[in-house]
C-alpha cells in the first residue's frame, strides 16, 4: 500500500505544469510504476466501469515516442515555426519517462447498451475518467519529486503508437504526460475571481 503523509490540499496547491525534465530522478521505475497503478486502480469511474487504460514508457521506448511526435509535428508545421516545436519535443525526450492515457472503447459502447437512457452520456463520462486519473497520476507525481505536464498531440500520433506499442484498437488515446526530475522553477500563478466563478446557496 501506498503512504505518504504529506498534506492534501498543499500537494493540489502546489503542483504545476513542469516542462524542463531531466533524467536525472532519484525515483526507481519500480516506485513510478507503483504509482501509476494504484491511480489506476482507485480513480473512480462512471458506473465503476474502470474504462481506463495506461502505458508507462521508460528509456528507448519514451525516447521513440518523441521522436515519432516530432516527425508528425513536422509534416504539419511550417518550416519557420518548427524549431520551436523541436525545442519542446527534445525537452520531453529529455525526461524520465512518459505515460500514455487510454479510455477503453469496448467498455464506453457496452456500457451504452446496457444504459441507454445516459447513451450520448456515456463518451462524456468517459473523458471525465480519464481527466481524474490523469490529475492522480500528475499530483502523485509531484509528491514523489517529479515534475510533469499534460500534452494532446493524438489523434496525430495515433496510429503510429497502435503499431509500435502494440496497442488494442478499442484503446483511444487521450493524453500523453511526459516526466521527470524538474528543471525549471514555475512562477506564482494568477487566479481568477472565486466570486465570478463559485455561488453557494443556504
Amino acid at each position: 500500500m501506498i503512504q505518504t503523509k504529506h498534506d492534501f490540499y498543499k500537494v493540489v496547491e502546489e503542483r504545476r505544469s513542469i516542462r524542463g525534465i531531466s533524467k536525472e530522478t532519484q525515483v526507481t521505475e519500480e516506485r513510478i510504476e507503483e504509482v501509476v497503478a494504484h491511480a489506476l486502480k482507485h480513480a473512480p469511474t462512471a458506473f465503476h466501469s474502470q474504462s481506463s487504460r495506461v502505458v508507462v514508457l521508460f528509456g528507448e521506448n519514451h525516447e521513440k515516442l518523441w521522436n515519432i511526435t516530432e516527425a508528425a509535428l513536422k509534416e504539419v508545421t511550417p518550416a519557420e515555426r518548427f524549431q520551436a516545436t523541436a525545442d519542446k519535443m527534445a525537452a520531453f525526450r529529455n525526461g524520465f519517462g512518459t505515460v500514455l492515457f487510454f479510455e477503453d472503447q469496448d467498455v464506453v459502447k457496452d456500457l451504452q447498451e446496457r444504459f441507454p437512457l445516459y447513451q450520448d452520456k456515456m463518451p462524456e463520462y468517459s473523458f471525465q475518467a480519464t481527466g481524474i486519473l490523469q490529475y492522480i497520476v500528475w499530483t502523485s507525481f509531484h509528491i514523489e519529486g517529479l515534475g510533469a505536464s499534460v500534452q494532446h498531440y493524438n489523434p496525430l500520433i495515433d496510429d503510429a503508437v497502435q503499431k509500435i506499442w502494440d496497442i488494442p484498437n478499442n484503446w483511444q488515446l487521450m493524453a500523453q504526460m511526459p516526466f521527470g526530475h524538474p528543471t525549471e522553477v514555475t512562477g506564482e500563478k494568477q487566479f481568477a475571481s472565486l466570486e465570478e466563478r463559485m455561488k453557494v446557496f443556504k
